[in-house]
Parts: structure tokens; C-alpha cells; sequence
């Protein structure tokens, strides 16, 4: 699974040298929460050839077990497995990885897309201010759908207006 891979810097090194020698597109390492810290396999990335990071993926994580089966949730003919989980309550999790490889001086200039429970305007721009390049939203649109992305950006547009700052980019 990636987030096994992950949690190895080599292996980190070798699975982005494999994805960037097959592509032309600009690739963005997605890595894993499941690390006491993220800057050796994000500098492994680095060293791999990636674009960027994209932090952070799913929690490894069980979401329940049903009384009756005694097997974690969900479950499928009484199988289960660990899953992933997203949304609202890894955003502070999501914050300590970005400042964590925002601030790694042997990053500096990588682009850092964050994600993980991101829902509104000022969600998206604490992920900035402590250091992503760009957001990623998925857990939110599949909760609320499409609409959250124009209040999002009329949300940060309002906020720059406000504050008198002519781009997200000089955040």
C-alpha cells in the first residue's frame, strides 16, 4: 500500500524515479500521515525527482466494529480491512505536516499542495499561510459538492479585497 511505501524514505526515492521516468506531466508526491514526521520522505521525493509534494493522504485508520460480527466496518461478505480517514478531523494533522515540510529549509521552492479537511475559505488559507503553493479538496465536495469551491474562492477573493492584498500569492 502507499502508505507502507511511504513510511520508507527509499522507497519513497525509488516509486517517484519509477513515476517521473514514465510521464511528462509535472508529478507531486502524495505522502503519507501515517510518520512521526514527513520531511525525510518528502526530501526522498525531493531526491526522486518530484515536482512537488501533496500532503497528506488518508489516516490509516478503522471506523468501527460491528457488534454482531465482531469485523471493523465497512465490511464486505465479513471481510474488512484497515481503511483511510479523511475530512474535518485531520485538519490539524493535515497543519502540522504542512508546517512541518513547509519550513524544512531543504524543501525550499518545492511546491506543497495540502489537503485533508479542507471545507471553506479560511480552511484553505490556514493550509497557505502555513506554506501550501495550492489546495486539494475531496472529502468536502463529495459531502457538500461543487458549490463549496465558488464559495471557497469568493470566500479568500473577499478576505484579499479586505486585507488589501492584490493575490492569494502574496500570502
Amino acid at each position: 500500500l502507499g502508505s507502507d511505501i511511504g513510511q520508507v524514505p527509499e522507497l519513497v526515492e525509488r516509486f517517484t524515479k519509477a513515476a517521473k521516468r514514465s510521464t511528462t506531466i509535472p508529478v507531486l508526491a502524495k505522502l503519507t500521515p501515517n510518520v512521526a514526521v514527513m520531511s525525510p520522505a518528502a526530501e526522498a521525493a525531493l531526491r526522486g525527482g518530484a515536482d512537488g509534494i501533496a500532503a497528506i493522504n488518508t489516516i490509516k485508520s478503522i471506523v468501527g466494529v460491528s457488534p454482531y460480527t465482531y469485523v471493523s466496518a465497512p465490511a464486505v461478505k465479513g471481510k474488512s480491512a484497515v481503511g483511510g480517514y479523511s475530512g474535518t478531523a485531520v485538519k490539524p494533522i493535515a497543519l502540522r505536516f504542512i508546517a512541518e515540510i513547509g519550513q524544512n529549509p531543504n524543501l525550499k521552492g518545492m511546491h506543497i499542495s495540502g489537503m485533508g479537511g479542507i471545507e471553506t475559505w479560511r480552511d484553505a488559507l490556514e493550509f497557505i499561510l502555513m506554506g501550501a503553493g495550492s489546495v486539494q479538496i475531496t472529502t468536502a465536495v463529495m459531502q457538500y459538492g461543487y458549490r463549496i469551491i465558488d464559495e471557497l474562492k469568493a470566500g479568500l477573493n473577499y478576505y484579499l479585497a479586505q486585507m488589501g492584498v492584490p493575490s492569494v500569492k502574496d500570502i
